[in-house]
């Protein structure tokens, strides 16, 4: 079956990495919950795309928006976290131009990872997984726990709410990659890469090897980026849609590597990677791709009903 990945949930059309949000996109019907964490000063994971609490879809408790990205999560417990709401985007930021048709959910709260697998092991009746990314920047290490200890933290998460079968961890930084793969084994991997000017954290041909490649040199595998993810242990490769074409799908299912970019929305795009044979994507508009797929004749997964 086609991996159909709720990007955030479904940030298309429910507010982003939010327990709503993450109902609805099984409701919808998916084969996995995209979503991203943090972890609070008092150790707790949370899911939460930015480091830092974002300012156009973040409220204080007298409900003002905040007039600029909030402290990094790492130094607010997560009592302090309860405090925000997350269930509204700012009107006139360009995050709601973005997504006009997303509806606001008000009370919305940032939750902890361990609600979410739960939320999955409840009502996802074993047909729904978590495909966790787990945000750290080898650049900016300060946002963030190190790899080990933020990986040993999901451990604990993961273990307590038995959900090992159902999640994979994801990760830009490949030394996450290596730190789950040694205290997590049993869980799958998949290495995330982008390629786009300015936020390349590959950098083949750069006079040194990307801190984002976990030790890894792109010179050692031929400049390839099939060879060098495939270097990493994970079975799954998570590129950008724009950095795909035929050939390295080819090459990537050659090495026997899952295809699975990310975030496609628009239905060009869509009809693309279909017809390039992906084995799945990520997207903020899991009801567009379901469209897609229906009238392509390809089995879609299954609607989950609605509590």
């Amino acid at each position: 079956m086609f991996d159909l990945q709720g990007h955030r949930g479904a940030r298309g059309l429910w507010p982003e990495n939010t327990l709503v949000g993450f109902a609805r996109a099984m409701e919808l019907g998916v084969s996995a919950l995209e979503l991203d964490c943090a972890v609070s000063r008092d150790g707790v994971v949370v899911v939460s795309h930015d480091p830092q609490l974002n300012p156009d879809c973040t409220r204080d408790a007298r409900g003002r928006f905040l007039a600029s990205a909030g402290p990094p999560i790492c130094t607010l417990s997560y009592a302090q976290l309860q405090s925000y709401d997350v269930g509204r985007l700012r009107p006139g930021s360009a995050y709601a131009a973005r997504f006009p048709q997303q509806q606001p959910v008000d009370g919305e709260r940032i939750p902890r990872l361990a609600d979410v697998l739960t939320l999955v092991r409840t009502r996802g009746h074993g047909r729904v997984r978590v495909a966790i990314e787990v945000k750290t920047f080898p650049e900016q290490p300060e946002l963030t726990p190190a790899p080990e200890p933020f990986v040993q933290a999901l451990r604990g998460d993961v273990e307590r709410t038995g959900t090992a079968s159902l999640v994979a961890l994801l990760a830009f930084d490949w030394r996450v990659l290596s730190a789950a793969q040694r205290l997590m084994p049993q869980v799958a991997t998949a290495a995330l890469t982008e390629q786009q000017s300015g936020e390349d954290t590959v950098r083949i041909g750069a006079p040194h090897p990307s801190p984002w490649l976990g030790g890894l040199d792109p010179e050692h595998f031929g400049g390839s980026i099939v060879r060098l993810v495939k270097a990493t242990g994970a079975g799954t490769w998570g590129p950008d849609h724009l950095d795909l074409d035929a050939p390295l799908i080819e090459q990537a299912h050659a090495l026997g590597l899952r295809v699975v970019p990310w975030t496609v929305n628009e239905p060009a795009d869509m009809q693309r990677l279909l017809a390039l044979n992906v084995d799945g994507m990520i997207t903020d508009r899991p009801d567009v791709l379901r469209a897609l797929l229906e009238r392509a004749g390809l089995p879609a997964p299954p609607r989950l009903p609605r509590n």
